[in-house]
């Protein structure tokens, strides 16, 4: 698993932040069409049937493909890079950090200006604390804390 250093990962926003947006757009554009999909759906349910535009629904679900493969890209590129998506629908980010021998998480979300949270593996989001000096000292010792 690759670790990241406070530096590394705060260097690394405003790449992560350009692909989270665009995974983030993907899933909300094919959100809106999956919509329209049922609203339709639901009106040739109701009254029975009608006359539908097969190419036009062809085309709408051709864009919702389109879209998440949009959202699937933009993950695996952050998944490449070594960062954890943990939630799309906030844009939360986790990195992984190694500090005094333990593999931690740095905490990001999509608006948050740094990277000014860390969490333990177990504890999770709930378990947030303020990045302190010892990921300062990490960065500034090379990568190492001793």
């Amino acid at each position: 698993m690759k670790t990241f250093t406070l530096d590394e990962a705060q260097s690394l926003l405003p790449v992560l932040e350009s692909l989270l947006k665009r995974a983030m757009e993907g899933r909300r554009s094919a959100q809106s069409i999956e919509s329209e999909l049922h609203n339709l759906t639901q009106q040739i349910y109701l009254s029975g049937g009608m006359r539908v535009n097969s190419a036009d629904v062809a085309k709408k679900r051709a864009a919702v493909e389109e879209h998440l493969r949009q959202v699937r890209e933009s993950i695996a590129e952050i998944d490449a890079i070594g960062v954890q998506v943990k939630d799309l629908d906030s844009g939360l980010l986790d990195f992984p950090c190694r500090v005094e021998d333990e593999v931690v998480l740095l905490c990001w979300r999509m608006g948050e200006p740094a990277i000014q949270h860390w969490h333990t593996v177990e504890s999770g989001f709930q378990g947030r604390q303020p990045v302190d000096e010892r990921f300062r000292r990490r960065a500034s010792a090379g990568g190492r804390l001793n």
